[in-house]
């Protein structure tokens, strides 16, 4: 995939990607850092639309990322999770008080709706992901993890008792009960 020439359009809707199924055409040396950092040939991309565009046609296919278009597929590196939760805000939805989370590359999330939220470990700490399209999951920024950590309560769920959030009417739990 040769990034040359590319415009700097910001891409507002998904290509149907989960429709694609392209020949494999090799490696391309692009990484998704674990800080969110997208990198091709060592150096950073710098224009969030870039990022943006590729995000939209990432793939995941068992523990491997793929850039897909109609005709070609390449797989790239993902150390951690390929997007970042970088704001939140409450809304008021059909479902009730909704967590409405916004990537870096502009994707919008309903909590309890579109997504869903646990923590999991990564190296020696404990994380909070959500989940994405096709398989995939975005990692809140700690920022966003700090303030959310503001409005957590007592929640009840099949995990078990502890502190979570309440988010379209679902509780989750993401710290239990000693």
């Amino acid at each position: 995939m040769n990034l040359k020439g590319l415009s700097d359009v910001k891409v507002s809707t998904l290509p149907p990607v989960h429709q694609w199924s392209p020949p494999f055409c090799g490696d391309m040396d692009m990484v998704i850092k674990a800080n969110g950092d997208w990198i091709h040939e060592g150096g950073k991309i710098k224009r969030p639309s870039m990022v943006t565009l590729f995000s939209r046609i990432l793939w995941k296919e068992g523990h491997e990322y793929f850039l897909v278009t109609p005709v070609e597929k390449v797989r790239i590196q993902v150390e951690d999770a390929p997007f970042l939760v970088i704001h939140w805000q409450w809304r008021d939805t059909e479902g009730g008080l909704t967590l409405e989370l916004t990537t870096s590359t502009d994707d919008v999330l309903l909590l309890g709706k579109d997504c869903d939220i646990w923590m999991a470990s990564f190296g020696k700490e404990e994380r909070p992901y959500v989940s994405m399209r096709y398989g995939m999951k975005a990692l809140l920024s700690r920022n966003v993890f700090y303030a959310l950590a503001e409005n957590l309560h007592s929640v009840d769920t099949p995990e078990g008792h502890g502190m979570g959030l309440i988010s379209h009417g679902k509780p989750y739990l993401l710290m239990k009960d000693e």
